[in-house]
């Protein structure tokens, strides 16, 4: 039955179907990521652009979405970066995310030093805030 429509539908309108399948539909396969509009990014870009997230964050959600996708890079973030997450951290009144901003920032570096110079750098802001670290809450 359905080959006796279609070909009673070729029969009355056949210039109709045969202009549709003559014309080529061209398409461009295009792949949308969320990391296309960050993909020539620079350091300082990055930089700038977390901390003035981390500077608008208004609730725990929000500071510990941002953290992640900070931390999701395959790079370590600056210390303004990690200044203004901490200051978030403290903002929305959630300690125990200011003291794993640090634990994120440990497994990230190469090696002791460069953690070392981190806590040094950032010293009078984790004062400021009272912010210690995992090592100096659980000393063996």
């Amino acid at each position: 039955m359905s080959q006796r429509m279609l070909s009673s539908v070729l029969r009355a309108r056949p210039s109709v179907v045969l202009r549709r399948a003559a014309t080529p539909v061209l398409t461009t396969p295009h792949r949308f990521s969320s990391s296309d509009s960050h993909s020539q990014e620079t350091f300082e870009q990055f930089s700038e652009r977390y901390v003035a997230f981390f500077q608008g964050a208004q609730d725990l959600f929000e500071v510990q979405r941002g953290l992640n996708n900070c931390f999701a890079h395959d790079l370590v973030p600056s210390p303004g970066v990690v200044e203004a997450a901490l200051r978030a951290a403290r903002r929305v009144n959630d300690y125990a995310t200011a003291v794993r901003v640090f634990e994120g920032i440990r497994e990230k570096v190469e090696n002791k030093q460069q953690y070392q110079a981190y806590l040094d750098e950032l010293k009078p802001v984790r004062e400021e805030l009272g912010v210690d670290t995992k090592e100096d809450l659980y000393t063996s």
